[in-house]
């Protein structure tokens, strides 16, 4: 690892710039990918699956600290620098070629810490998948993930400020998020029009009786709306308004006054009156 070139030269020697439609932005500050890579606590050892590595920035970081990395990639233009960075590690890092929408990571990859500058196209899509499901605690131990600064304080936002919402509850009820850096646009080749940020996200344990689906139906409903009254907006949700006032919550109230412990109580009645 000690004689790797640097990432500018490898980017230069294999012809690579970013797709702005595979929404890539390359990092290459080496301290900050560090930084980042410290987030989840040490990786000696661990497992840590990554998306969108690109020329493979963030790789060498989680590599430096110790990891095992699974990164899937749909790029082709990167697979020949992975595949380099690979050999240099000594087998430490697997590649999977292919879209990451489309890979069924509990068995691809296993229990893992996931790390990701994740491409800006599909990085809500890929949260919503890992944060939703019946099955918890999930696969995945803990996630780092780059957004844009917009996404990420909607991820932690709190009741009742403007940024707080469906993906704030998902994210929520049963995890524990933080933001965990900022970053700013011109850490990036090229630089985005946006500020970025990483955002941390440990499991916790869930909620009795409470169906994950029944909270996303929730939540979306709530929020689909959320200039509304919860009882207009939920109006067309079987069982809702019913379980709203059985848990004694104001149905005049709207959706971003909710803390995510109410959304839990309205999902959990409703999921006992049906």
């Amino acid at each position: 690892m000690k004689d790797l070139p640097p990432l500018r030269d490898v980017i230069a020697r294999h012809g690579l710039s970013a797709s702005k439609a595979l929404g890539q932005n390359f990092l290459l500050d080496e301290q900050l990918l560090d930084r980042i890579a410290r987030v989840p606590g040490s990786l000696e050892g661990a497992r840590v699956y990554e998306v969108g590595p690109g020329p493979g920035g963030l790789t060498r970081a989680l590599l430096r600290a110790g990891a095992d990395v699974v990164a899937v990639e749909r790029d082709r233009r990167c697979l020949v620098p992975l595949a380099e960075l690979g050999e240099a590690s000594g087998g430490r890092l697997r590649v999977i070629e292919g879209d990451a929408l489309e890979v069924d990571e509990p068995s691809e990859v296993g229990p893992a810490h996931i790390a990701a500058n994740l491409p800006y196209n599909v990085g809500t899509a890929l949260l919503v998948r890992w944060l939703g499901g019946e099955a918890w605690p999930p696969w995945w131990r803990s996630l780092t993930l780059m957004f844009q600064l917009e996404v990420a304080e909607r991820i932690v936002a709190a009741p009742g400020t403007s940024a707080y919402g469906r993906l704030a509850v998902l994210a929520q009820w049963r995890s524990a998020a933080r933001l965990a850096m900022k970053v700013h646009r011109s850490a990036f080749v090229p630089p985005p029009k946006v500020m970025s940020a990483v955002v941390h996200i440990e499991p916790r344990p869930a909620p009795e009786g409470v169906s994950a689906r029944t909270l996303e139906a929730l939540t979306a409903a709530a929020f689909g709306q959320r200039r509304k009254m919860l009882r207009q907006s939920l109006k067309p949700l079987p069982g809702a308004l019913d379980a709203l006032a059985d848990v004694g919550i104001d149905s005049a109230r709207r959706a971003e006054t909710l803390s995510v412990a109410e959304f839990v109580a309205v999902a959990r009645r409703m999921g006992e009156a049906a």
